[in-house]
């Protein structure tokens, strides 16, 4: 498989490469040359299939000629060593909980596939690899965790200062050793910038080897298409495609679930379930897509202005607005609307979402209710216990969850405060370590 870049100005290259260099040289984001599909037994008998199968299928094809095949069996199972459970909320909506990895959330399946798959490639390289990333919430905690204590490995995280939960905050700042956390005086917008500069800096890059671990990297998003395997393994047997609902910030999540569709797997539709931040949305109803300044929100994870893969969904369907209109639709939740689905859906139904997974809730039930003949799932991207939160809502935390939690928030913090500027960032990365 070959990625060539979405600005077209870049030498098309493999999977190792795209990996390793993770922005391409022109700016744009590397996509597949080509949308392998996917065997028709597989989605027929998909049921029959163990997870690892199922995972080895459908990331084959996207890693061939940089990954012997037992270093992709090896990747995958440990990569989903742990539950994805899809749970029934009420008779028409579903919740697929994505929270039972070691920070529990959706993200460490991408963080560990791709820190395995550096790890790999860090054999052959001649110097230390710099993973540099932003994050606007969970995405700190799961790359800490992923690549701590990789051999040949690196990881700077910058993360927007009071703008992510305790927890989160947490996760990303108390490991040490080869991870460092930089607390920008900024929103997640900054982070972003100064890692696109970072990584468009030539005199930089011929000092650090750097490479990405947002979702602007194949090995982060490419294996999220397993999420929706995963749910239509599980979901009803009468053979109706789901329509599902995704919480977006940065797009990743939700634009891998498209190319999973484009591959053969069944979904009716795709809710686009945005906060505040409603670029997409907007476009939807628009056909102008104008990105924003980012606002701040109780689901912050989602805190994007300007999603960095909106790009590769236009990639998708080819600059269509037809077709995107076809397969999408956007909701925007408010604050308010977001606690009290939270308050609402445990009063009614016992089951606690997470800010993410009630702005998913919201937006299919909004969905659902100008389509009373179908069902769909949720992506619960997040365990609610990772969230400051002024809802009160009576369900029993798990005790050794509680006890995880606890010594976690005990631990002390490690971070470096940074201004927002690029400047900051290169001068750290510029020094020695």
């Amino acid at each position: 498989m070959k990625y060539y870049s979405t600005n077209r100005q870049s030498a098309l290259v493999d999977f190792r490469e795209a990996t390793i260099e993770g922005l391409a040289p022109d700016k744009g984001l590397y996509f597949p040359e080509s949308i392998p599909q996917v065997d028709p037994d597989l989605i027929k008998n998909i049921k029959s299939y163990s997870n690892v199968d199922i995972a080895f299928s459908v990331m084959r094809p996207y890693v061939e000629g940089a990954l012997p095949d037992g270093e992709l069996q090896r990747i995958v199972a440990e990569s989903i060593s742990y539950e994805f459970p899809l749970v029934a909320i009420n008779d028409r909506i579903a919740s697929l909980e994505l929270f039972h990895g070691p920070t529990f959330a959706f993200k460490d399946l991408g963080a560990r596939f791709m820190s395995r798959c550096l790890g790999y490639f860090a054999q052959d390289a001649s110097q230390k690899m710099t993973v540099l990333v932003a994050t606007s919430g969970d995405t700190g905690g799961a790359v800490a965790n992923g690549f701590f204590n990789v051999p040949g490995v690196e990881v700077v995280i910058l993360y927007p200062s009071g703008k992510v939960s305790n927890v989160q905050e947490k996760q990303l700042t108390t490991l040490g050793h080869n991870v460092y956390a930089l607390e920008v005086q900024g929103n997640f917008d900054d982070c972003q910038r100064m890692v696109k500069e970072a990584f468009a800096d030539t005199a930089l890059r011929g000092q650090r080897f750097l490479t990405s671990a947002n979702s602007i990297n194949v090995a982060r998003w490419l294996p999220q298409q397993l999420f929706y395997f995963f749910a239509y393994k599980q979901w009803k047997d009468n053979g109706e495609a789901p329509v599902v609902s995704v919480p977006s910030g940065n797009f990743g999540n939700i634009c891998s679930g498209m190319l999973a569709n484009l591959s053969g797997l069944p979904i009716k539709k795709f809710v686009v379930a945005c906060n505040a931040n409603d670029a997409v949305p907007e476009y939807l109803l628009s056909g102008k897509y104008n990105p924003k300044e980012t606002i701040s929100t109780i689901s912050n994870a989602m805190d994007v202005g300007n999603p960095s893969n909106f790009v590769r969904i236009l990639e998708l369907y080819k600059n269509s607005y037809e077709q995107l209109r076809q397969r999408m639709a956007g909701y925007s939740i408010s604050d308010e609307v977001t606690r009290d689905t939270i308050r609402s859906v445990s009063d009614r139904y016992g089951y606690w979402l997470d800010p993410h997974g009630a702005v998913a809730y919201r937006a299919l039930e909004q969905y659902l209710a100008e389509h009373p003949a179908e069902s769909g799932l949720i992506l619960e991207t997040a365990h609610p216990v990772k969230f400051d939160s002024d809802v009160e809502v009576h369900q029993p935390l798990p005790t050794e969850l509680a006890q995880q939690v606890a010594a976690l928030v005990a631990s002390p913090k490690q971070s470096t405060i940074i201004g927002p500027s690029y400047e900051a960032l290169k001068a750290l990365l510029l020094e020695n370590r």
